[in-house]
């Protein structure tokens, strides 16, 4: 095995999509199947390293899915030229090639290309967007789709949910509606939150935030799910991000519904202040 030490490394941007069914989420964890660990295994082996570290735009919870996932790696610049061997490709295209024959089907790695300089998959993207699929009419439950499309029993009122939604945009403490981790800020902007019917009468989320705390969107779900049973009125899930601590009744949606769409990213030139800017705490401006 070449050995790739004290050699310059250059930082490598990967777009991907998974099914996130089969995996106890993005993170590496011992003795489980993730997402991280299929990927970094997989581009050692094509690569010949002993290891890689991959950094991620957006962790995802187990069984959550992924269209426009973007991670970054820093690799040794001679591995990144030698990705082609003995071929004609260029180191991304052959890259995205050899990961396909070694990666299980779960798992696309879509396109790799050497990042712009100031580029972190994690602290350069300003916004992040995520759906999430209902099907709440059995004659809309396709078995074809079962793994991405949560199934509920009773018929929403979309609209009803699509007014709630309005009532929580703009920049919050979203307490209230993510699971606390140690020394984590949970103030984050949400872009854009809106519900409606697809094509196929499913009922969608379109969810986009700068960043989300964990569990978020799920729980944001969850309260719209009450708004929409009728269990609750339209102002009750503003009401809950007010009061700033978690509410047992706000449920914990399912994961197979949810899939992370797309992650943004500023122009090159502003890459990496957009990186400097995430990485500091955050706080509220004073009422």
């Amino acid at each position: 095995m070449p050995e790739h030490v004290n050699t310059p490394t250059i930082r490598i941007r990967l777009d991907l999509g998974y099914d996130g069914t089969e995996f106890s989420g993005w993170a590496a964890q011992p003795g489980r199947r993730t997402v991280e660990g299929e990927l970094a295994a997989g581009m050692a082996r094509v690569l010949r390293l002993p290891s890689v570290r991959l950094t991620v735009a957006g962790r995802t919870d187990a069984g959550v899915h992924a269209r426009g996932q973007v991670v970054h790696v820093d690799l040794p610049e001679q591995a990144w030229a030698a990705a082609p061997g003995r071929s004609d490709r260029t180191p991304g295209v052959a890259l995205v090639h050899r990961l396909a024959a070694v990666l299980p089907r779960d798992i696309v790695v879509r396109h790799a290309e050497r990042a712009p300089d100031g580029f972190d998959a994690r602290f350069s993207a300003i916004w992040r967007r995520y759906a999430y699929r209902i099907a709440d009419d059995a004659q809309h439950r396709d078995p074809l789709t079962r793994a991405w499309v949560t199934w509920h029993r009773r018929t929403l009122d979309v609209s009803a949910m699509d007014l709630a939604a309005q009532l929580l945009l703009g920049e919050h403490d979203f307490a209230a509606y993510c699971r606390p981790r140690e020394g984590a800020t949970t103030i984050r902007t949400l872009l854009d939150f809106r519900w409606s019917r697809d094509e196929h009468d499913l009922a969608v989320a379109h969810v986009r935030a700068d960043a989300f705390c964990h569990s978020m969107v799920r729980a944001l779900v969850g309260a719209s799910l009450a708004v929409g049973e009728g269990r609750r009125e339209v102002s009750w899930p503003a009401e809950v991000l007010r009061a700033g601590v978690r509410d047992s009744a706000v449920g914990v949606a399912p994961a197979r519904g949810l899939a992370l769409e797309e992650v943004r990213y500023p122009d090159d030139a502003r890459l990496a202040e957009r990186a400097r800017t995430a990485r500091s705490v955050r706080t509220l401006p004073p009422t």
